[in-house]
């Protein structure tokens, strides 16, 4: 069983940025690939993120590309989520998630989150 758990998210004006965090504990990462989605109001979960278990691999939502940077450090049990250039579109709920390949993780992972919300004012 894996328990994660995010912090970093928050308001924060257009073109800012804002780095989220994901902590996890009961089992160790270095197995799993990570991962992030994000819900916005009235709009249905969509993948932003994803990183192999090694970190050598990512995947990025078109939306996000470039402006977005997943990273993790396996000693920690920490993946982040450095967000630049952020748009008001960009506002949601980010949920971390963790799954046993790059495949699982991007479409219906095994583990999630609680949420941490980022708001992007105009």
């Amino acid at each position: 069983q894996v328990q994660l758990v995010e912090s970093g998210g928050g308001l924060v004006q257009a073109g800012g940025s804002l780095r989220l965090s994901c902590a996890a504990s009961g089992r160790t990462l270095r197995t799993y690939a990570m991962g992030w989605f994000r819900q916005a109001p009235g709009k249905e979960r969509e993948f932003v993120a994803a990183i192999s278990w090694s970190g050598g691999g990512t995947r990025y939502a078109d939306s996000v590309k470039g402006r977005f940077t997943i990273s993790r450090d396996n000693a920690k049990n920490t993946v982040y989520l450095q967000m630049n250039a952020l748009k008001v579109e960009d506002t949601a709920v980010y949920y971390c998630n963790a799954g046993a390949t790059m495949l699982v993780v991007t479409t219906s992972p095994n583990y999630w989150g609680q949420g941490t919300q980022v708001t992007v004012s105009s």
